[in-house]
């Protein structure tokens, strides 16, 4: 028998963010990151994902930290790893879409502080969305050399997603300019051999690279990969096993031993993870006994692959409930959940789709009448406002929620009446400036950055000027 061709598979390594994300509620702080650094880049990983998601939010709300701060400190660790952020198209980080100028803006900043791909999606998928990214990332690429744009799939069951749709989607983002592909099982909904159909629809239809993300919440996602491998998957998504598992990703070592010896071998040295993983042991154990981290989330749940409700989404409901003492009304809002999505066309479960949609089903049940209320970002995605979905709305929905009132066909900035915004944002907070990525701090999260900008200069008051490396805006105190 012919010797099968070497193709061994990349790995990107998602504990500086998604798996902290997942795990402990993106609450790793930059100083347990960096005396790691070095070790991580001596693996060979296809790239480190560190930033981007929720990070930015929870650096500033939570940490107390700087976000642009900690992507240039690992940048300047990391020496010969690509790093990789995950971008919402034009929700950039926050949870409104922002005018052109603010995306470009960005992307430009992320670029120069160190980002190498960035993985942009859109919670309807709508590729109108990712369009002003992914050109603004081509932009910055032909005039620095660096940036990549991968646009991201987010993966969904149901009656409008079909392989030809995924297949076709492909195709089109290849001709949008993307460099590559990712399909992000945000709920852990793709099983193995599904994968591998999936895979092998996508490559017939696409040249472009095909990375896989998914979580391990529903049990299966080591499986998932191993059949989407040899499908012809080109990466695949994983953390170092002590933040790995549960509604996080396939553990690192498990999946480079499951190819050991194949023509899928990644070649990375096992010793060397060892180590990584011995180094971020202990701090999962202060996790867990602080609280920080839940064995809840640790798991399986297979009643994700039911409902289709990522992890996340799960644990907001169970909080939502409790608020109200109605944590009886679980069952009855989880069942509620499928037929909220299908009324409002379909969409892909994930920020912000999935807590408009979730937090519409607990109304629903509470109120004993469907849609007798409606909240403000339910009506929003009614009236087209985040942008189109794959499927048409329930015309009786729409009736009784938004009756009579005007919906929107364009793209989400556009149906926001969006142009130019970074001037305004900038004359807005132009007295806590320090560095012009704050201006993109302050147009994310108005409140929080402000919050964050007068901790900073009241931390600055109480410093040595002299010792201060203003540059890098590092201020010891």
């Amino acid at each position: 028998m012919a010797e099968q061709v070497k193709k061994p598979i990349g790995i990107m390594e998602t504990v500086l963010r998604d798996a902290h994300q997942s795990l402990i509620a993106t609450r790793m702080p930059t100083e347990i990151m960096l005396p790691i650094v070095d070790k991580m880049d001596k693996v060979g990983y296809h790239a480190v994902e560190c930033w981007g998601g929720a990070t930015f939010d929870a650096s500033l709300r939570f940490l107390k930290e700087d976000p642009w701060d900690r992507l240039r400190k690992l940048r300047d660790g990391f020496k010969n790893t690509k790093l990789q952020m995950l971008f919402r198209g034009q929700n950039i980080l926050g949870y409104r879409p922002y005018a052109d100028d603010v995306v470009y803006a960005f992307v430009e900043k992320s670029i120069a502080n160190g980002i190498d791909v960035i993985r942009i999606f859109d919670c309807l998928n709508d590729l109108r969305n990712l369009q002003a990214a992914v050109d603004a990332t081509r932009k910055i690429k032909k005039q620095e050399g660096r940036g990549e744009a991968q646009v991201a799939l987010s993966y969904t069951l149901g009656d409008a997603y079909t392989l030809e749709y995924w297949a076709d989607m492909a195709k089109k983002i290849e001709e949008m300019g993307a460099d590559s592909i990712c399909i992000k099982d945000m709920a852990g909904l793709l099983v193995p051999y599904k994968a591998g159909e999936l895979i092998k629809a996508m490559k017939e239809n696409t040249k472009l690279p095909i990375q896989l993300h998914t979580h391990y919440t529903s049990g299966v996602a080591s499986m998932t990969y191993l059949k989407a491998v040899e499908a012809g998957v080109d990466v695949i998504d994983c953390a170092i096993s002590p933040f790995a598992l549960g509604t996080s990703q396939p553990a690192t070592e498990v999946m480079v031993e499951t190819f050991k010896g194949t023509p899928y071998d990644t070649g990375y040295d096992q010793n060397l993870l060892a180590e990584i993983a011995d180094y971020f042991r202990p701090y999962r154990e202060e996790c867990l006994e602080s609280g920080l981290m839940s064995t809840k989330v640790l798991g399986v749940n297979i009643k994700t692959l039911l409902y289709q409700v990522p992890g996340g989404m799960l644990s907001n409901m169970v909080s939502q409930l409790k608020e109200q003492h109605a944590e009886d009304k679980y069952q009855a809002v989880l069942e509620e959940i499928p037929r909220v999505r299908k009324d409002c066309g379909e969409p892909p479960l994930v920020t912000p789709s999935s807590q408009i949609v979730g937090t519409q089903a607990v109304f629903n049940v509470l109120m004993g009448e469907r849609y007798k209320m409606a909240t403000g970002e339910f009506k929003d995605l009614l009236r087209g406002k985040y942008g189109q979905t794959v499927k048409p709305m329930n015309q009786e929905v729409i009736d009784k929620v938004i009756p009579g009132e005007q919906r929107f066909t364009s793209r989400s900035a556009d149906a926001a009446g969006l142009t130019n915004e970074m001037d305004k944002l900038e004359s807005e907070m132009k007295e806590w400036k320090q560095q012009d990525e704050d201006v993109l701090s302050y147009a994310l999260f108005p409140q929080v950055a402000t919050d964050f900008f007068k901790y900073r200069q009241a931390q600055q008051e109480k410093v040595d000027m002299s010792q201060a490396d203003t540059k890098n805006a590092a201020y010891p105190v």
